[in-house]
């Protein structure tokens, strides 16, 4: 799940998807009226994020709200965290790279 966590962390669009429901749920239109993109390239972003677990869903009426899902992005913190100097050691026998 991590490698698919990064994978859509990887596109600026959709960072800044993510950084606008940080500061609330919102409709996936309220999502799109902030790109200069195609309301299906948007949709396609909100996709892959769906799909990584980033974002969380909910239909209301007609509409799909998204809203951030941080225990992934808690996750993916953790792991860099672990990864990066001074982070857990790896266990005895574990093979590291120069």
């Amino acid at each position: 799940m991590l490698d698919q966590t990064f994978r859509a962390l990887a596109d600026p669009t959709r960072r800044r998807i993510l950084a606008l429901l940080r500061d609330g749920d919102r409709a996936a239109g309220e999502l799109a009226a902030e790109f200069p993109i195609a309301f299906a390239s948007v949709s396609h972003h909100l996709q892959v994020l769906r799909d990584a677990g980033l974002v969380l869903t909910r239909r209301e009426g007609q509409f799909i709200i998204y809203s951030l899902n941080t225990t992934v992005l808690q996750d993916a913190l953790q792991h860099l965290l672990e990864i990066g100097p001074g982070g857990r050691r790896r266990r005895k026998g574990g093979s590291r790279h120069a």
